[in-house]
């Protein structure tokens, strides 16, 4: 194992300036297949003034509930997508993660698996978490081969939740516990 908590094979995670988060946002938005696959909300458009306000409003907080990371290619340093921990629960120690590779560049090569797995470790070994879950829409086929990849097991689905373009389709349920990541950093 790396002796860098936040560095990969592909991928580094690091803490950005929320402007620099917010423009790569904003240029990210405008990719609509991309915002078709992270949210289930309709496309729409923020400015990055709205968007820096928000990450400014998540870095206020003392005891954090959601943890965001950028996600920078090692080959060159390019911002390439982020990652998330979402509602921390620090009772319970589990949370939901979110993750979007922004740069269409990057899609299928293996930076998101890599970036996810970083944030497991970090979650697991640093944070220590007992459970990690994340729902995705069925129709992102990379997205679930990646958390599958990753230790992620099916876990549930919501029928017919997303309806895009006259179509129904399902959100699935998937989750990772501690002890799995542990027998999977074995083999």
């Amino acid at each position: 194992m790396s002796t860098n908590l936040f560095q990969g094979k592909l991928v580094r995670l690091s803490s950005e300036d929320p402007q620099v988060m917010a423009e790569a946002f904003v240029r990210w938005n405008q990719n609509t297949e991309y915002m078709r696959l992270l949210d289930s909300d309709p496309a729409h458009l923020w400015s990055a003034k709205k968007i820096q306000e928000w990450f400014e409003k998540d870095l206020d907080s003392l005891l954090p509930v959601n943890l965001l990371f950028s996600i920078r290619s090692l080959a060159d340093d390019s911002l390439i997508g982020f990652v998330a921990f979402d509602g921390i629960n620090w009772t319970d120690r589990d949370t939901f993660v979110a993750i979007g590779i922004g740069e269409p560049a990057f899609w299928s090569k293996g930076y998101g698996s890599d970036a996810m797995c970083l944030m497991l470790r970090y979650g697991f070994s640093e944070l220590n978490l007992h459970r990690i879950s994340l729902t995705v829409f069925e129709q992102n086929p990379r997205g679930i081969r990646s958390y599958e990849k990753c230790g992620f097991k099916h876990e549930g689905r919501i029928r017919d939740f997303l309806l895009r373009d006259g179509r129904r389709s399902d959100m699935l349920h998937m989750g990772i516990l501690r002890t799995e990541w542990e027998s999977l950093k074995q083999e």
